[in-house]
C-alpha cells in the first residue's frame, strides 16, 4: 500500500501543472525556501546559546560550573565568552560540520553516557583529547576569534609568557591549545594516558609549567 501511494505521489508530482502557471509555482518555491531556510537557520542559532548548552546538568554542573571560576566568565573588562564562542565554529560550512559532529552527543546524552559525575571524571580526559585535536587542527580557530597574535602587546605580557609567545606561536611551531589546556576548564587526569604519542611525563610538566605562567 505504501508503495503504491509513493508511486502516486511521484506521478503527480511529474505531472505538468494545469492550474498554475511555471512563473508562480517558481515565486511560490522561492518563497518556501526562504521560509524553510528561516526556519533552519534559527533553530540552528538557538542550539548556539550557552542556556541551551547548560540546559542539561551534565553540562551545567560539570563544566560550565568550572568556568564561572575563570576570568573567561567574569573580568574586569566585562567580555565573557560563552560555550559557543569557544566550542562553535563561527564559519557557516564550519559551524555545519561540527554541529553534525556533535550530533552523536545526543546519543550519549539519551544512553547516560555521563549522566553522573562519576561517570562524568571517568570520560573526561577522553573528552577534553576530542576538544583538544579538534582545536590543534583547525590552528585553534575559536581561540583567535577573540585572541590576535597580530594585535598581541608583548612588552605587556610577563616575561615566560612574551618568550613562549615570540618562540612557539608567532613562528606558528606551536598553537594556543598546545600551552592552554585547562584555559577554561580543569586539567583532567592525565597521568594514566599519553595524547597524541606524548608521554604522560612530557604532558604534565607543559601543564605545571602553563599554571606556572598564570600566576605570573
Amino acid at each position: 500500500m505504501m508503495l503504491a501511494f509513493l508511486k502516486r505521489l511521484w506521478t503527480t508530482i511529474r505531472r505538468p501543472s494545469v492550474h498554475y502557471s511555471l512563473g508562480f509555482l517558481t515565486l511560490g518555491g522561492f518563497i518556501m525556501g526562504i521560509i524553510f531556510w528561516g526556519g533552519f537557520n534559527t533553530a540552528l542559532e538557538l542550539t548556539n546559546t550557552e542556556k541551551f548548552c547548560t540546559g542539561c546538568h551534565e553540562m551545567r554542573d560539570n563544566v560550565f560550573a568550572e568556568l564561572k571560576t575563570t576570568i573567561h566568565y567574569s573580568n574586569r573588562s566585562g567580555v565573557r565568552a560563552t560555550c559557543p564562542d569557544c566550542h562553535v565554529p563561527h564559519e557557516w560550512t564550519d559551524k555545519i560540520a561540527r554541529k553534525m559532529q556533535a550530533s552523536k552527543e545526543v546519543w550519549g546524552k539519551i544512553f547516560g553516557t555521563i549522566n553522573t559525575r562519576e561517570k562524568f571524571l571517568e570520560h573526561r580526559l577522553e573528552l577534553a583529547q576530542h576538544e583538544w585535536a579538534r582545536l590543534k587542527a583547525n590552528n585553534s580557530l575559536e581561540c583567535r576569534n577573540c585572541h590576535s597574535a597580530d594585535s598581541m602587546d608583548i612588552t605587556r605580557q610577563s616575561g615566560r609568557a612574551s618568550e613562549a609567545h615570540q618562540r612557539f606561536l608567532f613562528t606558528g611551531e606551536k598553537t594556543c591549545i598546545d600551552c592552554h589546556k585547562g584555559i577554561a576548564h580543569r586539567l583532567p587526569d592525565m597521568s594514566q594516558s599519553a595524547w597524541h604519542g606524548e608521554k604522560p611525563e612530557k604532558m604534565l610538566k607543559e601543564a605545571t609549567a602553563f599554571l606556572a605562567t598564570r600566576q605570573d
